[in-house]
């Protein structure tokens, strides 16, 4: 029954997963078509900032209130509502120290960084958006927690489409004139809207819990601190390292409007198209959480173990086919989401580090479900110390160039750590040809094979349509090749089975 629920959960929200991050593609894309790639770039830099202040202000709220809340449901005498409302409490707190923050340095934040003397009131009406979007955040842990991510999958939905349709209002309205305002209020409005949605679902859909609790606000504080540290030193890690490409890139020789540009290529257009087939593994990542931290509550070693083994097998088999169909077509999947030849040339260059990348999806999602939260914050600082010493050096050198390696050392690094500790901690081996060296081998293989398909009928694969076929042949050659390993591996077992009885 549980499984079945994690595999219900996890297809509806994968499904919900592509659905938003291919229409953020095309918004995307419209954005640079509009306002042309320098003021993508100043969306992703103000996104950036603007995720910081919301990290602070909510405490990474989804991600302690989902774990906490999953531990004191596997708890006698458990309430979960009350564990909710602690979440609150603590972000309601840090939501008005930092609205305080923001309110006081008006000023000089809206004229340096906002534009001007509008840019003072947009900041001014920042504290709203992040005071909303906190208590959301708490809302939407608890249903994650609860097992009804259906919830949260349409509340997200909704609160894109509201964001969305505020960019492209505006957009079309005020053109570049107001991009900062656009951006602040596709924000304020997409989180009012989430808050709302979520208040009408507590009153509705809550958990009647008759116990009383087992922490109270102090202890949830204690527990959630590291939980706050970890997410808060990752956003001002990303932040710093966000500001720094552009500045690199002037060095560099690129103008202002060119080390914009290629930002917001890079940030807007190539990074989405290298996320967007990990949708499944990040909806599985929050239903790990709740999973792993039941299981830890528990004591349930093997429950631990299953899931750690599987998680890590069928990630690094999906992450190489992947890289490999991101390589083979990064160049046509970059100028269809409007990067140009240029955001297609970046797709494929950071494509091999792919599996890595979505490697820490899963490996982060255990690690923070089983309260390694230490670990998680010293490893992330390692990565984006290595990430930002080779931007500020390679950066300036040798361009793009500078940003794809700094991408790739520290995603490897920081993976590999993350994959030894998980090891290390659960007792699991790795099995460096299953799990490596044949998802390899059938991607290529199998790659091979629809080539030399494509060959033999005389068709191209270089337009969409044909593209798509080629994909649809290529999974389907490369899913086959595993089921029947499973199958001759099952009858193995089976063989062995009967010869020693």
């Amino acid at each position: 029954m549980m499984k079945n629920r994690i595999v219900k959960d996890t297809v509806l929200l994968t499904i919900m997963q592509l659905i938003l991050d291919s229409a953020s593609l095309v918004l995307n894309g419209f954005i640079t078509r509009q306002l042309g790639a320098s003021a993508i770039g100043i969306f992703s830099l103000m996104g950036s900032f603007l995720g910081l202040a919301g990290i602070i202000s909510n405490g990474n709220a989804f991600l302690c209130t989902s774990r906490l809340i999953s531990e004191e449901l596997g708890k006698t005498n458990g309430n979960p509502n009350r564990i909710l409302f602690h979440g609150i409490r603590l972000c309601t707190m840090l939501s008005l120290g930092v609205s305080a923050v923001l309110i006081v340095a008006a000023k000089p934040l809206g004229v340096r960084f906002f534009g001007g003397e509008e840019g003072v009131f947009l900041v001014r009406l920042m504290p709203f958006a992040l005071i909303c979007g906190a208590v959301s955040s708490c809302f939407k842990g608890y249903f994650n927690a609860c097992r009804k991510s259906s919830y949260v999958a349409f509340t997200d939905a909704g609160e894109f489409l509201a964001r969305a349709a505020v960019i492209v209002l505006m957009t079309l309205f005020y053109g570049k004139n107001n991009i900062c305002g656009i951006m602040i209020a596709s924000i304020i409005t997409g989180n009012v809207l989430s808050l709302l949605a979520m208040l009408i679902l507590y009153s509705r859909k809550r958990i009647n819990a008759p116990g009383t609790g087992t922490i109270t606000l102090r202890q949830y504080i204690s527990f959630a601190l590291p939980i706050m540290g970890g997410g808060i030193l990752t956003s001002v890690l990303s932040s710093t390292n966000d500001a720094l490409v552009p500045f690199c890139l002037k060095q560099y020789g690129d103008s202002t409007e060119q080390a914009l540009a290629l930002f917001g290529i890079f940030e807007a257009i190539v990074i989405p198209a290298i996320f967007f087939p990990s949708v499944v593994l990040c909806s599985l990542s929050g239903i790990v959480v709740t999973e792993s931290a039941r299981a830890k509550a528990a004591g349930s070693q093997q429950r631990i173990r299953s899931i750690t083994s599987r998680l890590i097998r069928y990630t690094l088999i999906y992450g190489i086919f992947a890289s490999a169909v991101l390589i083979r077509f990064g160049k046509p999947i970059g100028e269809l989401c409007g990067g140009g030849e240029l955001g297609g040339t970046m797709i494929s260059a950071i494509a091999p580090v792919v599996p890595f990348i979505y490697m820490e999806i899963v490996l982060e999602a255990m690690i923070k479900g089983m309260g390694l939260q230490g670990f998680s914050s010293v490893n992330y600082l390692a990565e984006y110390v290595i990430r930002i010493s080779i931007v500020l050096v390679a950066v300036p050198q040798i361009g793009f160039a500078g940003i794809a390696l700094s991408y790739y050392a520290s995603n490897i690094f920081g993976n590999i750590m993350r994959l030894v500790k998980l090891l290390r901690y659960t007792g699991v081996r790795f099995r460096v040809f299953s799990m490596v060296i044949s998802p390899v081998m059938y991607a290529f293989f199998t790659m091979s094979a629809v080539e030399l398909l494509f060959r033999v009928v005389y068709a191209s694969a270089d337009t969409v349509v044909s593209m798509v076929i080629f994909f649809i042949i290529w999974l389907i050659l490369y899913g086959g090749v595993y089921i029947l390993s499973h199958i001759l591996t099952s009858v193995e077992k089976q063989d062995k089975f009967v010869v020693q009885n």
